[in-house]
């Protein structure tokens, strides 16, 4: 009775899941917010300026500012639009989704400096006299659309328009203008134009004092320029210049093509990571895909829940989670196979190997979790969607990999349905030992027995050094093909239904009057151009950009500009980035483990980053900000596979006690390499499964990005059985050789419980 309701259990939360995904899942995906560089918008980057002498920039002013920008938005219609305050002055707008682009950038750029003059141009009021966000679209006596406005001093008002009012006709005009240009525009030169062409608002008559806040502003205006002119005078009380200083602007057909080749490639990658799992664990492993399935579902759930807005770089973390995730599993199912080849019983095995494989999945997990959080605080906006992204997974990949992975393959254990059968397991009879025998865990024979990697250490050493040596040499000459992101500059990506060649492109660029020189042909039919210029362009210079481009290829252009102070700003926060998750990792595990496996782990860590950059510079791919979210990721990862090793390891000393010479020293070393290899060799190929899929089926905007972690995984599993170990065996060495014995007991109680807190 016992072993059907286990099984009715197991059964029953299956179909609960099933039935609970199936019933939301549509609204959940519905509720996902899409990044602009999914549907397409744009996103600027103003640095608040003075517009007069002496005046100060204040946190108040920015905000008011900021809250002005999103009244303009208003106007637009977008839905959800995303203005933040940074660095005290300055702005980042996101608007994704919004249909005219240059009307949007116009609106939002315009300066809406409102001045009221009189027919010589001389100043008489400003938009400091405005009341902040009273100006309305509204109708006049003879139900004409105008535009009301409030001042904030009527006394002032009635003593200007007195003024005005004692001036002959026809110089008795008050000159409502936008953006007045001095000694540039004149009312005279203006009002002899025809009225559609003339640059100044209105120029009511004065015959009397006005003394009343309420103003009216008529003219030939639809009920829509009503709408528009409001949100602009309502920033107009705000006098400040915005410079844009970082754009990037994305066409929908971009958007929508990443989003349809990304998904692919998820869809792609996951499953391999299913089948490997369910061929090489068999019921463990349709344990994993229960709950890795369940894992896709809660991360949906909760990024939707924070409102957050689902990036290119968004999905890749999401894919390269569940890569992640499975190490959990992988970690896990590898104790209890261990187990079970001493001749444990089912039972017995999963207990015992669920509780010694919690310890790596935390630490794992922790110091992961420190490069995810680092990247958060020094990236970017869409770098940002990528760490926030990473960051859930890790949280919801520890709830569902170790808490969901044990109760579900618990009630299967518990049920007695699995009792004598390793092979649901994945192992052979003949790999298991009778429990007479008295085999331990640690004493068992593994595929890797023949290597000796202490022994050939040295020769990995030179290996290493060689290479990256190398790498500076090659860096040197070539040094690396920075993007717009650390050199500044602008980056045009053209899309076309046909092929394109670097001559048609060049000769393109060049009737547009922009020729280029730097011109990178793409995409799997070599349908998309891109160009970079060393030089940043104007608003004016990437609408008319847009505008030729669209007409010449029926697709809207992506194109970034990215100033120079903003690329060094960006380079600097990137260093301080690598720099803390080192920092925070190293001592994480100097004081999880003792400082030694610090040392060891961050020479690997050193080694893994620096091998990227310097296969970046050769191959002269794009190395941009989505390049140290990657590094960061594989700092993350790498330390994940020396931690496994690590503490591995620190098991083996546990059982060895005292250690009295070199031999035994080493020995331990490989032996723990043997037993972790296995479980190395599979955890990398799940995620290499995601990144390989990302880098053949993926958007081309984050191919960069997979590459270098498809560099990254590989050096960070060298690193850890060739570097980190191995330099940790030679400082533990020196420590024998000057005490004589070592003492792993006394170390024990420093390290901390291993006991599983679930």
């Amino acid at each position: 009775m016992k072993k059907r309701s286990r099984i009715v259990a197991f059964l029953l939360v299956l179909v609960l899941f099933g039935s609970l995904v199936g019933a939301s899942i549509k609204p959940i995906i519905k509720d996902v917010r899409l990044g602009l560089d999914l549907q397409g918008g744009f996103e600027v980057l103003y640095e608040v300026q003075p517009l007069k002498e002496g005046q100060v920039i204040t946190e108040s002013v920015v905000t008011d500012t900021a809250g002005a920008l999103r009244n303009r938005v208003d106007v637009l219609g977008v839905s959800e639009p995303v203005i933040t305050v940074e660095s005290n002055n300055r702005i980042r707008v996101q608007l994704a989704g919004v249909e005219d682009q240059e009307e949007a950038r116009e609106l939002l750029s315009t300066q809406a400096n409102l001045t009221f003059r009189d027919a010589n141009d001389n100043l008489l009021l400003d938009g400091t006299d405005l009341k902040e966000g009273k100006a309305k679209a509204n109708f006049g006596e003879h139900g004409n659309p105008v535009v009301t406005l409030e001042m904030k001093d009527p006394d002032k008002f009635g003593q200007v328009t007195s003024e005005i009012s004692k001036i002959p006709e026809p110089g008795n005009v008050m000159v409502i203008w936008m953006d007045f240009v001095e000694g540039v525009d004149s009312f005279k030169e203006e009002v002899m134009k025809e009225p559609a062409k003339q640059k100044f608002i209105s120029a009511p008559s004065v015959r009397h004092t006005i003394n009343s806040s309420n103003v009216e502003i008529s003219g030939s205006f639809t009920v829509e320029e009503t709408k528009k002119l409001a949100g602009i005078l309502n920033a107009g009380a705000l006098p400040v210049h915005l410079e844009e200083i970082y754009s990037t602007s994305v066409g929908a057909q971009f958007g929508a093509q990443a989003l349809d080749k990304t998904i692919l490639a998820g869809i792609v990658g996951i499953s391999l990571i299913f089948i490997f799992m369910l061929f090489y664990y068999r019921i463990p492993g349709l344990v994993a895909v229960v709950t890795l399935s369940i894992y896709i579902y809660l991360i949906l759930v909760v990024f939707t829940g924070i409102n957050g807005v689902l990036t290119l770089p968004g999905i890749a973390a999401l894919m390269l989670g569940v890569g992640m995730a499975v190490d959990a599993n992988i970690l896990t199912y590898e104790r209890v196979r261990e187990e079970l080849r001493v001749g444990k019983s089912v039972k017995s095995a999963f207990t015992s190997g669920a509780k010694s494989a919690f310890t790596a999945i935390l630490d794992a997990n922790i110091t992961t979790l420190l490069a995810a959080v680092v990247l958060f605080i020094f990236g970017t906006s869409s770098v940002k969607g990528f760490a926030t992204m990473l960051i859930i997974s890790i949280l919801v990949s520890f709830l569902t990999a170790v808490w969901g992975s044990r109760l579900l393959l618990g009630l299967l254990v518990h049920s007695g349905l699995l009792d004598g059968k390793s092979g649901l397991f994945g192992i052979s009879k003949k790999r298991v030992h009778p429990i007479e025998e008295g085999m331990d865990t640690l004493d068992l024979t593994t595929k890797f027995d023949r290597l000796d990697f202490v022994k050939t250490r040295k020769l990995f050493y030179v290996l290493s050094i060689v290479l990256i040596i190398a790498g500076i040499i090659v860096l040197g000459i070539f040094k690396l093909n920075l993007g717009i992101d650390f050199a500044g500059g602008t980056r045009v990506e053209i899309l076309s239904d046909t092929p394109l060649t670097t001559e048609e492109i060049s000769n393109t660029l060049e009737e547009m009057g922009h020729p280029a020189t730097d011109i990178v042909i793409s995409g799997d039919t070599d349908n998309i151009g891109v160009v970079r210029y060393k030089e940043e362009f104007k608003q004016e210079t990437v609408n008319k950009f847009k505008r030729d481009l669209m007409a010449k290829y029926g697709a809207d252009p992506n194109i970034s500009t990215v100033s120079d102070t903003v690329g060094k700003e960006l380079v600097k926060n990137a260093f301080y980035a690598l720099l803390y998750a080192a920092l925070g990792i190293v001592v994480y595990v100097a004081f999880r483990f003792e400082w030694r496996m610090g040392v060891a782990s961050i020479i690997g860590l050193i080694h893994d980053a620096f091998f990227m950059v310097a296969v970046f510079s050769i191959s002269r791919l794009e190395v941009d900000i989505t390049f140290i979210a990657a590094v960061l990721t594989i700092v993350g990862y790498s330390i994940n596979d020396t931690i496994v090793t690590f503490d591995r390891i620190r098991e083996n000393l546990h059982k060895i006690g005292k250690i009295k010479d070199e031999k035994v020293l080493a020995d331990i070393v490989n032996k723990s390499l043997r037993q972790t290899l296995g479980r190395s060799v599979n955890t990398v190929l799940t995620v290499i499964f995601v990144v390989v899929a990302l880098i053949v089926l993926g958007a081309e905007a984050i191919r960069p990005f997979s590459i270098a972690l498809l560099i990254g995984l590989l050096a960070g599993t060298y690193s850890s059985i060739f570097i980190s170990a191995q330099i940790w065996f030679d400082l533990k060495k020196k420590e024998l050789q000057k005490s004589g014995t070592l003492k792993v007991d006394k170390e024990k109680k420093q390290w901390g419980s291993d006991e599983p807190v679930v």
